[in-house]
């Protein structure tokens, strides 16, 4: 789903941030978007939107705060009246995107195929440890893609149980036919649903070697922006304020595939961080994250993407203090 469909498909209850969004879509987006490509041309476009989100920021906050933020339950027909003066919203946020999604990116290589999720190596002290963990990954792979090819697949809960919401999502793709079969035969390369990156490059493992939730995220996923999420009744709004929470309104987010991250805690525990592209509700970060087994990710990716597997830990914060902190220190380091 593309940019201008995904994230900026609000409710009704959006319409007046909405209506901002395109206002700097048309006179200041496109604008600096080519001037950040030709001051940074060697960056790629992951990197450039996101200089663009930053050096637009302050007009999007001086935009929220001279129209009226329609609430739930109180939508205004002037709300509705100055959405439907722009007849040409989404053609011209669709060739906004489309201008953007056909530039080249550095990371463009590792997520041309077609997997749901990624899985990065970012500690190399332990080869063993590695190779036994990406084995249990494998197996379980392959475990679950024979149960889908014989159609006996069912979504599953969280390992503690409990923690589990289910959103409406479009359903999991059929059991595979003997058709297929013959499709799949006539390959050189076996379906997978998650890609697992183990760079060779010296470079490369240097630049993923210990990275942050967020440093992943802006590496493999798209920068987006939504409005924040709404504090709870009685809770002010955080402070200092963080583009990954609530920055003047705004929440920096993100979408692609879903990042699981190896880290040195992986060599001991056999889990991966299970990153978030964006908050669960007030006071998560986009970038929060939870530990999941290795063993397990091909199933919890599997329903996420087609069962609408959501984790929430029933509203508890019970994500990664540490690793929230890292991201929220490292966001404005462009």
């Amino acid at each position: 789903m593309k940019f201008s469909e995904r994230h900026l498909r609000f409710d009704i209850v959006f319409l007046d941030l909405l209506y901002a969004i395109l206002k700097l879509d048309k006179s200041v987006l496109q604008t600096k978007y080519q001037t950040v490509k030709t001051q940074y041309p060697t960056e790629g476009r992951r990197k450039w939107r996101l200089r663009v989100l930053y050096d637009s920021w302050p007009q999007f906050a001086s935009e929220s705060s001279n129209i009226n933020v329609v609430q739930v339950g109180s939508v205004s027909q002037a709300s509705v009246r100055r959405l439907s003066s722009f007849p040409s919203w989404k053609s011209r946020l669709k060739a906004f995107n489309n201008q953007y999604e056909s530039d080249p990116d550095p990371s463009d290589s590792v997520l041309e195929d077609e997997e749901l999720g990624l899985i990065i190596r970012t500690d190399f002290t332990n080869d063993d440890a590695w190779n036994t963990f990406c084995q249990k990954v494998q197996a379980a792979q392959k475990e679950l893609l024979s149960d889908l090819s014989n159609g006996g697949v069912e979504a599953s809960a969280a390992e503690d149980g409990g923690d589990v919401s289910m959103e409406d999502v479009p359903p999991p793709p059929p059991p595979a036919t003997a058709d297929d079969a013959d499709d799949s035969d006539s390959s050189s390369e076996e379906a997978e649903i998650v890609k697992i990156l183990d760079p060779s490059d010296p470079a490369d493992r240097l630049r993923l070697t210990n990275i942050s939730n967020l440093a992943a995220l802006r590496l493999f996923n798209d920068v987006d922006i939504r409005p924040a999420l709404t504090p709870p009744a009685g809770t002010k709004r955080i402070s200092p304020p963080n583009p990954l929470i609530d920055q003047e309104g705004w929440q920096e987010i993100y979408r692609g595939k879903n990042l699981w991250i190896y880290d040195t805690k992986s060599i001991t525990d056999e889990c991966v961080r299970v990153v978030g592209q964006a908050g669960d509700f007030y006071g998560t970060a986009s970038g929060d994250s939870w530990r999941a087994r290795g063993s397990h990710v091909a199933e919890l990716q599997f329903n996420m993407t087609y069962q609408g597997m959501k984790i929430d830990f029933n509203g508890l914060d019970k994500w990664d203090w540490n690793e929230r902190a890292r991201n929220l220190q490292e966001c404005s380091v462009l």
